[in-house]
């Protein structure tokens, strides 16, 4: 009996079975989410921001986010215009380039939690779903405190978003 042919044929149905094809293929690509946190809701404020940093192995976009802990998350962009802070909500989405960091900061591009059921007390922790164009779903916890100044190791006022 040859055992060459039935072995051949084993791994040719295995191969034909595993998702994506088999050998070469890979795994789906990914999104990598590092330093999560929102700032605490003030009393009788029911919306903050969510600040991250996104690294995607290939190029990406996140597309949306959601929270248990309140009722619509939004993608927003800060920006200048005619010498005031604008904000507005990133409606195509927020694009991720292959292998490069997309820092999500105070006073840039940035998660907002509108609806917040309870207030975010520091020390808290907020349950957010990151959802992209072609890499799975995220599931991040951030922490609930004052995100630092950008290159330093100081908190930002709470009043800024």
């Amino acid at each position: 009996m040859h055992r060459a042919p039935f072995l051949a044929l084993a791994l040719l149905t295995l191969t034909a079975c595993t998702p994506g094809g088999g050998a070469g293929s890979g795994e789906a690509a990914t999104v990598q989410v590092a330093d999560a946190i929102c700032r605490p809701t003030p009393v009788g404020r029911q919306m903050t921001g969510c600040y991250l940093t996104l690294t995607a192995a290939t190029a990406d976009r996140l597309v949306s986010a959601s929270s248990t802990d309140a009722n619509l998350v939004q993608i927003h962009e800060s920006r200048i215009e005619s010498g005031m802070m604008m904000m507005s909500e990133l409606r195509e989405g927020l694009p991720l380039p292959a292998g490069e960091t997309v820092a999500l900061v105070p006073g840039g591009n940035h998660l907002m939690l509108l609806g917040v059921e309870e207030p975010l007390v520091a020390g808290d922790t907020v349950a957010l779903t990151l959802t992209f164009e072609t890499s799975p779903a995220v599931e991040v916890t951030a922490t609930v405190g004052q995100p630092p100044v950008a290159g330093s190791d100081e908190a930002v006022a709470p009043a800024a978003l």
